[in-house]
């Protein structure tokens, strides 16, 4: 199941790397903060369909995230060892064969 959930969570990155670079860049450095139309929280807020793609898919990608640590946590919790058979590692009680002089 991990394995998956890795596989999707190199593809929501790359899929959020691609929105973003697609939105539109105001060009305005830390002045996106004072409240003009372009800014997040400006007048027109986030309505285009990239800004609400890199929500859904950042809010994705932050749930795969937490599913991928649980996941990996679960299997961190088992060891090695607890596959390993034990009853083949007793020695029989069967007696040794004699040694031929």
């Amino acid at each position: 199941m991990s394995g998956i959930l890795l596989i999707t969570q190199f593809v929501f990155a790359a899929l959020i790397a691609v929105v973003v670079l697609l939105q539109k860049s105001s060009s305005i450095g830390l002045g996106a903060y004072s409240g003009s139309n372009e800014s997040l929280f400006g007048a027109k807020g986030p309505a285009g369909f990239l800004a609400k793609a890199t929500f859904v898919l950042g809010f994705v990608f932050v749930i795969n995230t937490i599913a991928l640590g649980y996941f990996y946590s679960q299997e961190s919790a088992r060891s090695v060892i607890d596959k390993v058979d034990t009853k083949a590692l007793v020695p029989s009680s069967a007696p040794a064969a004699p040694l031929d002089n």
